[in-house]
């Protein structure tokens, strides 16, 4: 099964050696997304609330580009730096994805690239 790179200026360029995702098939596994704005590359401001919401965007970014949605995610990691903020991550997460919402880990970690407080990777499928 060949794999599809999947890329676009909507979100953060990759700072590494990894795509923004890679489709196989009808599933799209998509990178670690922190709260960069895609113009700039810089950490946005305003605190978790607004890094969650930028990380959202960029998520949605790269599955619209892959040719899905949100909604489409079936498995979500969220990395937290302070696991006292899952309540406003879970209040987030709700106004970007619908209901049924995707199986999902929330991970407290020590430290993000960046020094931001939240990153999510997703496995999407994409439908036939």
């Amino acid at each position: 099964m060949a794999k599809e790179i999947i890329h676009t200026d909507n979100a953060p360029a990759a700072i590494g050696a990894y795509s923004q995702a890679v489709k196989a098939g009808n599933t799209v596994y998509l990178s670690g997304q922190i709260p960069l704005d895609p113009v700039t590359m810089t950490v946005v401001e305003g605190g978790f609330a607004a890094e969650t919401h930028q990380m959202f965007k960029n998520l949605k970014a790269v599955c619209e580009a892959a040719g899905g949605s949100l909604d489409q995610i079936v498995k979500l990691n969220a990395f937290l730096t302070d696991l006292s903020n899952f309540g406003t991550f879970n209040e987030i997460m709700a106004q970007y994805m619908s209901q049924p919402f995707p199986a999902r880990a929330a991970i407290g970690v020590a430290s993000l690239p960046k020094g931001v407080q939240v990153e999510a990777d997703a496995i999407m499928v994409l439908g036939e």
